[in-house]
């Protein structure tokens, strides 16, 4: 079984391959970036705010905060899906802004950064979200995003909010927290007469409403006073396009040697840049040496240069390029990220060096099972965890029922019992005739492993027959696993808004930053 990278990360043992662990706090806090002009910075984030509609006396403080020659940057990410997508956009953002609370100093300003991924052109990662109700009903909204095109591209539709608004009339919940999440959904898709109507501008509308309070700025790195300040970054890719792409291999092979599953893989030719053509799509560039291409044309240099200078946002990084492309552009302090972007991070750290930069601490991001108040009675009964029913539902409920039920052939300790006999038995064997130790353990090695699948059918069993009777299996699965999934990689923060108010985000907002767990809606 492969070795797991953020396991490992989280230990503080993947020195090889990461330049900084999540112990090295005070480490990447003491380092600067005197070389990176954030005045420039700050102005082109308030050009972008502006043009948003989310430019405020906050949002202007914490501009003035990054314009100190000593600031840093907590900076998270992700795609920009719909309706702010599955529970962990929201996580992420959250934990940027209390890590930057927590090193935050006057001499030493720290600002909190959610960059809006604009530049993917993943159809399917952001087109669809998962909306739980009162009744128990699961609301699954898909909209029909072009694929193959930058997000940031893709204008918002009016039949788009139609379809969002009708999901609300629908939408179980008490009426003033329908309200009042209806609003921040106007809010966003409006923009307050800006003139930015994408679909990435609605997501980052909605994460600074839901996440200005605490310290956030939002960054679209399609925005064309950003993306300007990219371009020397990508420039500069385009000079050796095929570096980068080998230290990310080379980085694959030592990590595969170690154990560990590459996230990465570049194969002969690719670059780590994507070029957007004349029919919208963003398409991988490759390089033989002399020429650029993609699967439908060639370029010179000449070209691609000529296309960045004329609109940087036509060249964009991939993903083994973009966290360095990031750190062209923000002092980073730490990169907030989950355990598939650590794995990516891992590959990464060499890439920095070709833009003369050192690879950033990556912070675990905050992750939050949310407990509404009757699933956390019903755990509360079952003496089970979220994580537990999430690894094995009909097996955490059908043991439950059979202690209620006083029936122990289920129990984990009739399975030790029976192993204590069976090895005691072998022993005693031993003693009669050695000759019969070795098919004594083979019986041994089968048994256990066939009662345990046999309990497990029975707790199963159980459990099926009281969801037909109760729904208790069914309500587990629709709150900690809806359509099979994690319940904070498929449910929409705002589910919880809906239906408890404001109180979910101000618990969230209270936590601290490297929280990992469960938290009861009170």
């Amino acid at each position: 079984m492969a070795r797991n990278v953020a396991a490992e990360y989280s230990k503080g043992t993947l020195g090889e391959f990461l330049r900084l662990s999540p112990q090295d706090l005070e480490r990447a806090r003491a380092e600067r970036r005197p070389e990176l002009d954030r005045e420039t910075l700050a102005a082109a984030l308030r050009e972008y705010h502006r043009d948003l509609g989310t430019l405020d006396a906050n949002v202007e403080a914490l501009l003035t905060r990054l314009s100190h020659p000593e600031s840093r940057v907590v900076v998270t990410g992700q795609q920009a899906g719909l309706l702010t997508g599955p529970a962990y956009s929201v996580h992420k953002g959250a934990g940027a802004a209390l890590l930057a609370q927590k090193l935050n100093t006057d001499d030493a300003p720290v600002v909190a950064v959610y960059w809006v991924a604009s530049q993917d052109h993943d159809a399917e990662e952001v087109a669809s979200t998962t909306l739980l109700d009162l009744n128990e009903t699961l609301h699954r909204l898909t909209l029909d995003v072009p694929a193959g095109v930058p997000v940031g591209r893709v204008a918002w539709r009016d039949e788009w909010t139609a379809e969002v608004l009708t999901l609300l009339e629908r939408f179980e919940a008490p009426a003033e927290h329908r309200a009042a999440v209806r609003a921040r959904i106007e809010r966003a898709i409006s923009g307050n007469g800006s003139p930015r109507t994408g679909y990435a501008d609605v997501f980052a509308r909605l994460i600074h409403g839901l996440l200005a309070p605490a310290g956030l700025l939002v960054l679209d790195p399609m925005h064309p006073a950003l993306a300007r300040l990219m371009a020397p970054a990508l420039a500069r890719e385009l000079e050796q396009p095929l570096t980068s792409s080998e230290r990310i291999e080379d980085a694959a092979e030592r990590l595969s040697t170690a154990g560990f599953t590459p996230q990465l893989r570049r194969p002969a030719g690719a670059t780590n840049l994507f070029v957007e053509e004349q029919d919208s799509q963003r398409r991988l560039l490759r390089f033989d040496g002399q020429t650029f291409s993609t699967d439908t044309r060639a370029y010179t240099r000449a070209d691609l240069r000529a296309r960045l200078d004329a609109d940087p946002t036509r060249l964009t990084p991939a993903a083994g390029l973009r966290p360095a492309v990031q750190d062209t552009l923000l002092p980073t302090l730490a990169f907030v990220v989950g355990p598939g972007e650590i794995a990516y991070g891992a590959q990464l750290k060499d890439v920095y060096p070709l833009h003369g930069l050192q690879q950033p601490l990556l912070w675990p991001r905050l992750s939050v099972t949310w407990l509404e108040p009757n699933v956390a009675r019903l755990l509360r009964r079952l003496h089970a965890t979220a994580a537990e029913v999430q690894a094995d539902p009909e097996g955490v409920l059908g043991r439950a029922l059979a202690r209620e039920r006083g029936a122990g052939a289920v129990a984990a300790g009739r399975l030790q019992s029976l192993e204590a006999e069976l090895e005691q038995l072998i022993t005693d064997l031993a003693q009669l005739d050695p000759t019969l130790v070795g098919a004594a353990e083979r019986t041994r090695r089968r048994t256990l492993p066939r009662v345990a699948h046999l309990q497990r059918q029975a707790a199963s069993a159980l459990a099926r027959a009281e969801d037909e009777r109760s729904g208790q299996l069914t309500r587990l699965n629709k709150h900690l696993l809806p359509n099979g999934v994690p319940q904070e990689r498929e449910m929409n923060f705002l589910t919880y808004l809906l239906k408890h108010g404001e109180t979910p985000l101000r618990q969230l907002l209270a936590l601290d930053a490297g929280f990992v767990g469960e938290v009861e809606i009170s």
